[in-house]
């Protein structure tokens, strides 16, 4: 039967989530600096503590070096007195010597409480540490516990992150209670146990995003090649199908919209552009600036720098409020785009005007053409 200190050793490791043989380390780390310091001894003694796991009982011993001559009866034996504790013992060696004191409990409960409690908190937040330093690049979901001037605390259950004013999404406004998906940015070991940096604006929330939503892209199916984002205001993201016959867009759109709505909405509105990628850089800077319409895309291999036609109706589309589309789209592909409108004679030269599925159709062809 184990006995109610076991059985308390037990409900504490379960409280605080760390193994009984963590907790029982830490009691007989702190026994030992309870026994140093009530019944002193030589400064270089060692001391050692162990517990009874079964039934929970406390034996302390005096570790002492075997000598011929003993000059220091407190850390120093002689060989014939260790041979009755121990037959085996030699000159130099070592043999453990039971000291127990009559009165230990009473003194090591006053003395070795705050020991323990320490040890405990460290145990406690190196576990944590350990648990979250694995989740860094990923997503998690927490509650807002108290909003600060320069930081957000989201409260993850076993530990506290913080959202960094620079990390906060312009416009973004946070609720004590609210639940929030977070993106791990940093977890670090500080004095007052692990900080965990977390991240609203990061683009790794949009990836991540896409992995929860999509089976697709978690399983590979679908893969994202690149993300431009404009937090709280606008992303673009590049997906491109790893198995024959797979929609790449469309899996990401999911029926009637609804995984993208999903996505939107974890992300309080902002737009998410969802944009096929090409290993053809034309193609794929005509796809970027969705949903304008391209007719034609000029690049210009040493300066990398795409020269983009699109009618001129469409040409504050393409550009997008404040250049932000342009911008994006450049973001996305890596190459520098120079966006001009068709004038109208040259569209009424080519005919009726061409859908964006036309234009794109066509670009393509005459890519395919160049090739050859």
């Amino acid at each position: 039967m184990k006995t109610d200190f076991m059985a308390a050793i037990n409900q504490v490791s379960s409280e605080k989530g760390i193994s009984p043989e963590v907790v029982i380390q830490a009691i007989e780390a702190a026994l030992v600096s309870a026994y140093k310091r009530n019944f002193g001894g030589a400064p270089n003694q060692e001391v050692v503590v162990r517990i009874n796991r079964q039934t929970g009982e406390v034996r302390v011993y005096t570790v002492k070096r075997v000598v011929a001559e003993v000059t220091d009866p407190r850390v120093e034996i002689g060989l014939d007195e260790a041979r009755t504790v121990d037959p085996a013992a030699q000159i130099d060696g070592t043999v453990e010597i039971e000291t127990t004191p009559r009165d230990f409990g009473r003194i090591a409960a006053q003395t070795a409480k705050q020991v323990v409690l320490q040890r405990l908190r460290e145990a406690e937040r190196e576990l944590i540490y350990e648990a979250f330093t694995d989740r860094e690049g990923d997503i998690v979901t927490g509650v807002v516990q108290r909003v600060e001037a320069k930081a957000v605390i989201i409260d993850l259950g076993k530990a506290e992150a913080t959202l960094p004013a620079t990390e906060q999404v312009p416009g973004e406004v946070y609720r004590h209670g609210q639940r929030l998906k977070v993106y791990v940015v940093e977890v670090a070991r500080t004095p007052r146990g692990p900080q965990i940096i977390v991240s609203r604006t990061h683009r790794g929330l949009v990836r991540r995003l896409f992995e929860l939503e999509v089976p697709e892209v978690f399983s590979g199916v679908v893969e994202i090649k690149a993300i431009a984002r404009e937090p709280g205001s606008r992303s673009k993201v590049a997906v491109v199908a790893r198995q024959e016959g797979v929609d790449p867009v469309g899996s990401c759109v999911g029926v009637r919209g609804v995984r993208h709505q999903n996505i939107v909405n974890e992300l309080n509105g902002e737009k998410v552009d969802i944009i096929a990628w090409s290993p053809d850089p034309a193609v794929f800077v005509a796809n970027a600036l969705s949903p304008a319409t391209v007719l034609s895309v000029d690049l210009n291999e040493a300066e990398k720098t795409a020269t983009v036609v699109v009618p001129e109706r469409q040409l504050s589309l393409a550009i997008g409020r404040e250049g932000q589309n342009a911008r994006l789209a450049a973001k996305l592909t890596g190459w520098r785009i120079d966006i001009k409108a068709a004038s109208l004679p040259r569209l009424e030269e080519a005919g009726a005007p061409l859908t964006r599925e036309e234009s794109l159709a066509r670009l393509t062809g005459s890519r395919e053409e160049q090739a050859e």
